[in-house]
């Protein structure tokens, strides 16, 4: 059975607070409902300070979906460590991990927006020593057992659900995201299809002689919209999910490596480029994927075009995966 994704950024261009209240709680309906008929996760993911009113507050968000679920697992993809209080995340992260009794996965990457960074005073150039300190107090605060911490003794209460800890994965795409997770026997989550840096990763287990796992992106990990008439759709909706393409390829460096980057600078070019792709059910079930990651919402797109979207895939998609 493929995995199944709803992703949710709540990305609304020229919003309200009226406009984004009713965005919310249309997602967090879009989750009972995807639930409720067998969608695998929700996804979600933070940035701060963007125009477009991106989710900064994934972990909030994911608190609110785990009450309104019973069954599917929520994935932040990806928080950015440096930018958190380790020991207030390891709390915050028990605390949901209980709620949801283990269906929330947290991906832990360093991000690559310095304006982010400065946003929260953080110096950019400490990012990785950050991230090191950040996940191995995260890792021994969840023992429940009093630990050393910048030089004081401290213990995280309560301890989580699942043992031995919350599932953690390291995100990146970098030999160093690879050497962490592997330095500390967490799972890896390269950021787009990189064999050769999970072959890296590999490597490096057996020489810390530790034991870990790899959560990659498969070769094409298409962001998919259900519709009855993709011409239609595209005509009447490729600016939504143009403004999110060309959003994120904005802060994409030369460096960075990505399952859903995306060159686009016109409707036509994003429509051909096969990174976000309309479908109809037919059309979706024929692509044969082992993840179908479903984004109803994208780029501000009407609360009623998302419903159709999800309606068409839990109705006539799911229902002929196997």
């Amino acid at each position: 059975m493929p995995v199944t994704v709803v992703r949710f950024n709540l990305v609304e261009p020229g919003a309200t607070p009226a406009s984004l209240h009713a965005r919310y709680r249309a997602a967090l309906e879009m989750a009972a409902y995807a639930d409720d008929r067998g969608i695998t996760t929700v996804q979600t993911e933070e940035h701060h300070g963007v125009a477009n009113n991106w989710l900064p507050s994934p972990f909030t968000f994911a608190a609110a979906v785990l009450g309104a679920t019973r069954h599917l697992a929520v994935t932040v993809s990806a928080v950015i460590g440096p930018l958190h209080d380790p020991l207030r995340l390891a709390e915050d992260i028990a605390v949901l991990d209980l709620l949801g009794g283990g269906r929330l996965v947290t991906v832990v990457g360093i991000g690559y927006r310095p304006e982010e960074y400065a946003q929260f005073d953080v110096e950019w150039k400490r990012r990785g020593r950050l991230q090191d300190e950040l996940l191995e107090t995260v890792l021994k605060a969840w023992t429940g057992e009093e630990f050393e911490y910048r030089g004081r003794t401290v213990r995280v209460t309560p301890r989580p659900y699942s043992d031995p800890h919350p599932l953690l994965l390291v995100g990146g795409s970098s030999k160093a995201a690879a050497r962490r997770a592997a330095r500390l026997g967490l799972p890896f989550f390269p950021s787009a299809h990189l064999p050769e840096l999970e072959a890296y990763y590999k490597e490096r287990l057996v020489e810390y002689g530790t034991e870990g796992w790899t959560m990659m992106p498969a070769a094409e990990t298409p962001l998919l919209h259900l519709a009855e008439d993709p011409d239609r759709t595209w005509a009447t909706y490729g600016g939504h999910f143009l403004h999110e393409a060309r959003t994120y390829a904005s802060w994409q460096s030369a460096g960075i490596r990505s399952a859903v980057r995306s060159t686009a600078t016109t409707v036509d070019e994003l429509r051909a480029e096969g990174v976000y792709r309309v479908l109809t059910p037919d059309e979706c079930v024929a692509q044969g994927l082992d993840n179908l990651v479903l984004h109803p919402l994208v780029g501000g797109m009407p609360l009623e075009e998302g419903w159709r979207s999800l309606h068409l895939f839990c109705d006539d998609v799911l229902p002929r995966l196997t």
